[in-house]
């Protein structure tokens, strides 16, 4: 069985970052979104369109992934139901994330949804970088390069 590659594709920064990624290790990806979405002609890519809704993208994603695959999200919860079934988690700015750390991350998440939900401004995510998208295309590799060791 191969490793599969899933993008929550809405709002991804780093698309063209893990297309590149997947094909040098050959692996078979799937961008999943809401809406048309422009994808390399490519037999290993496939684009995924779901049903308008919240958590439609992610619902799809967590039916369809396996123990390896990896999922490239921003989306903590979804990273949640992926780390669950040991596949991998990865943010787009880079932070891989695991059984230890997700449930800090969804802690935070609650209480910065909490805070807002008050009225107070907390701002949005900082400015994409290079060094993000740098710190992104490295963790990728090594969740890859761990998983195939990992299977042989």
């Amino acid at each position: 069985m191969t490793i599969k590659i899933y993008i929550d594709g809405d709002a991804c920064p780093v698309k063209d970052e893990t297309y590149k990624v997947a094909s040098r290790y050959g692996l078979q990806t799937f961008v999943v979104s809401n809406s048309f979405m422009q994808i390399p002609r490519s037999p290993m890519i496939s684009r995924i369109i779901v049903e308008v809704g919240a958590d439609a993208a992610d619902d799809w994603i967590a039916e369809q992934v396996a123990a390896g695959d990896v999922v490239v999200t921003a989306d903590i919860p979804l990273a949640a139901r992926v780390l669950a079934k040991d596949a991998h988690a990865i943010a787009p700015y880079g932070r891989a994330f695991t059984k230890d750390s997700i449930g800090l991350a969804l802690a935070q998440r609650s209480l910065m949804e909490h805070i807002r939900s008050t009225g107070e401004v907390t701002g949005g995510p900082p400015p994409f970088s290079s060094a993000a998208r740098s710190q992104f295309l490295q963790a990728l590799d090594q969740a890859i390069a761990r998983e195939q060791r990992r299977r042989r």
